[in-house]
């Protein structure tokens, strides 16, 4: 699901290597939907690739889905996850993080699939915005059905939680770029913020391992090495730039 985000469009990248019967590319938004399958075709011409125009919202086409392709394994990436945008749509945020998960997950069960990876963040833990929030709750959902569940069926669940992934799509580090390109400001939200940062391949690399290990509903947390301040990031990128 979210199979054209950034996250989902490289786990696509990353299985079809592994050379899958079927891979069902599911997203919402048409244009990502376009381009992620005309890339996936280039790459394997031989692989049968179905792409479906479905949001993961509505439980009876998604449903659909699952009852006509047999599924075996789901990676769960679609969400909204940009922070300020989510602040400013609360209930479309929660209607797609939360409840979205939720009918994915509750029919993963239905249809005993083997695998289900939930793709979440560090920013539900403890989280001080709506963003994490969902994503807080998405991951307390998948739990709860599991427990729910777990005597009466096969399925292994697990939950993935990494940091930022850089170049993904709304990250600081394009939109840095582009300010420093334009003569700045360049805009720090405050000075002393640090974050943990991964590439997109790491990412969607991990996040198939950790569909593999997964036993009960265990939560994954991704080893994203030392956290970066920032403002220091800002610095090289301006010193990089040729530019003070």
């Amino acid at each position: 699901t979210g199979a054209g985000g950034s996250i989902g469009s490289e786990i696509s990248r990353q299985i079809i290597k592994l050379n899958p019967k079927k891979l069902l590319i599911l997203e919402s938004n048409e244009f990502s939907l376009y381009k992620i399958n005309e890339e996936l075709r280039n790459i394997n011409q031989n692989l049968k690739i179905i792409s479906l125009l479905v949001n993961v919202q509505n439980s009876s086409k998604m449903d659909d889905v699952f009852k006509t392709f047999k599924v075996d394994t789901v990676y769960h990436t679609a969400a909204y996850k940009h922070v300020p945008l989510v602040e400013e749509n609360i209930c479309e945020s929660v209607k797609n993080n939360v409840f979205g998960t939720f009918i994915v997950a509750q029919l993963a069960l239905k249809y005993n699939i083997s695998n289900f990876v939930l793709v979440s963040t560090d920013k539900a833990v403890r989280p001080t915005n709506i963003m994490g929030a969902t994503k807080g709750l998405a991951e307390i959902c998948v739990q709860s059905l599991f427990d729910n569940q777990h005597n009466h069926n096969q399925s292994k669940f697990a939950i993935v939680r990494f940091g930022n992934v850089l170049e993904s799509s709304g990250s600081v580090i394009p939109k840095f770029k582009k300010q420093i390109k334009e003569g700045g400001p360049v805009t720090l939200t405050h000075p002393d913020v640090t974050r943990y940062f991964m590439t997109i391949t790491e990412a969607s690399q991990l996040v198939i391992q950790a569909g593999a290990m997964a036993e009960q509903c265990e939560v994954f947390i991704l080893d994203m090495g030392e956290s970066v301040k920032i403002k220091d990031l800002i610095y090289k990128m301006i010193k990089l730039s040729g530019l003070s």
